[in-house]
């Protein structure tokens, strides 16, 4: 058991740190999307500055405020989920903590789960940067149904690249981040173009794109 944890914590260790400066090949949640379908997934990985600053700073303004600030857990956010007795916390999954799900685990809400994304949690927190923290969610977040990470969704739903994107498209990419296989960037319901417009507020309340430099 001892010798089990200690290879488990050494291996995930070397897996991380060597993503600090190798792209990931694929994740976790793309490769279930590809068994279960039985086909290949969209994903076209680009560095973070091809990547619209807009759809940077829309993302963070949409799901995690406190992301340039924290350690990788809102505990504020966790501890008001739990006094509201939230069957499922709201707002208190941070885009670390979405990283490390969907690039090494699976959808489940057990302990031994939950325990295992806390770790790679913190592993990343320590040894990547917030930027490339960003660059790594940007490139792996699904945005529709087999529509994985900014390049491709910019391409398929707005026909341009991920750079070109304006305020409002890089809104609507980020409203349906919360679930992308009810919501679509395609066709965006009048609940994604309000959520898109709301989003775009919220991030030039924050200061546009002069929010990134706090990163």
């Amino acid at each position: 058991m001892l010798w089990s944890g200690l290879l488990f914590s050494t291996g995930s260790f070397l897996l991380v740190l060597a993503f600090r400066w190798v792209n990931p090949p694929g994740s976790a949640f793309i490769a279930l999307y590809e068994i279960q379908q039985d086909q290949s997934a969209m994903q076209l990985w680009v560095p973070l500055e091809d990547i619209s600053p807009w759809l940077q700073v829309s993302v963070i303004a949409s799901e995690d405020q406190k992301f340039p600030r924290h350690f990788g857990f809102d505990i504020e956010s966790i501890q008001k989920s739990l006094d509201e007795n939230s069957s499922r916390p709201r707002g208190a999954s941070t885009i670390t903590q979405q990283v490390a799900k969907n690039l090494f685990l699976w959808n489940g809400r057990s302990y031994i789960r939950k325990g295992i994304e806390a770790w790679f949690t913190l592993l990343i927190e320590v040894l990547w940067s917030k930027e490339r923290i960003l660059e790594v969610y940007l490139n792996i977040a699904e945005f529709g149904p087999g529509v994985y990470g900014a390049e491709a969704a910019a391409q398929t739903f707005f026909g341009k690249a991920a750079s070109q994107l304006a305020p409002l498209e890089a809104g609507t990419l980020a409203a349906v981040l919360p679930n992308p296989k009810r919501m679509s960037a395609a066709k965006p319901s009048a609940y994604v173009q309000s959520r898109a417009y709301t989003i775009y507020k919220m991030a030039d309340k924050l200061g546009g794109t002069t929010y990134l430099q706090n990163l």
